[in-house]
């Protein structure tokens, strides 16, 4: 008499195991349309923002070699003028020159600084057509920055809308799932949660329909599809992984 009292208060748990299993799997389920009704809104919005701190560092970097190439012209140009004063002082000396080797040892001079002259004005173009490529750059990067700003804008008022009207419901339907997760044993949670992750769907307990699994739909024999009606044991799918319940049991 014991031993079948105890036989079926076993049996009374675990189809309180199974119920309870399929409980959060529902309400799980319910969460995760929740999210698919968010989209990809979340992921879009973090990607903009990472767009949006490229452009700014891609622009602070244009800005801070225009300063570089601003400086450096400048030096070009302090050559320039270094050259010249040493140009004008070599040409007074050469009205007072006494022999062709101090002429021709001016004359050399005035033809260095003249070539450092025209070396410094090819640098200077050169930073000019540099600095011109560069502005035309951040005009680029500023209108894209604005136009992005403009699209997270739109995104993160349009995921707010969607998450103000979604955030109670879903903070109920995290509450139904954790007491119930708290009724359930830890060993069983444990594997529910790793089905439940390695499963496509996200469905880690599933009803059976029509003599098969309610996940992958594979057939499932008579006598394996009496046990799950029975709900005496947890039975698992031998082809998905996935815990199986009996419709009825499941309130189906």
């Amino acid at each position: 008499m014991a031993a079948r009292k105890k036989n079926a208060d076993q049996e009374a748990s675990v189809e309180n195991k199974l119920k309870s299993l399929y409980k959060l799997q529902s309400n799980l389920s319910e969460i995760d349309r929740i999210k698919t009704l968010r989209g990809e809104l979340p992921l879009e919005v973090a990607d903009l923002d990472d767009e949006i701190a490229g452009l700014g560092t891609r622009i602070n970097n244009f800005e801070l070699e225009l300063k570089q190439l601003d400086e450096n012209t400048k030096l070009q140009k302090g050559k320039i003028e270094t050259s010249k004063m040493k140009i004008e002082k070599y040409n007074k000396q050469l009205e007072n020159v006494r022999n062709s080797k101090e002429y021709d040892h001016l004359s050399k001079e005035i033809e260095f600084e003249t070539l450092e002259i025209e070396l410094s004005e090819k640098h200077i173009r050169e930073y000019a057509q540099r600095s011109t490529f560069i502005k035309e750059q951040i005009a680029a990067a500023n209108g894209l920055l604005k136009d992005k700003t403009s699209d997270l804008e739109h995104k993160k008022k349009e995921l707010d809308d969607i998450v103000s009207e979604t955030k109670a419901q879903e903070e109920k339907i995290r509450e139904r799932a954790k007491r119930t997760e708290s009724t359930i044993e830890p060993r069983l949670l444990t594997a529910f949660k790793r089905i439940r992750k390695n499963a496509r769907n996200g469905l880690g307990v599933v009803p059976i329909q029509r003599g098969a699994c309610g996940g992958c739909f594979n057939k499932i024999p008579p006598q394996k599809q009496m046990d799950i009606k029975l709900g005496k044991k947890i039975i698992v799918c031998e082809y998905c992984g996935r815990i199986m319940i009996d419709p009825e049991m499941a309130g189906i």
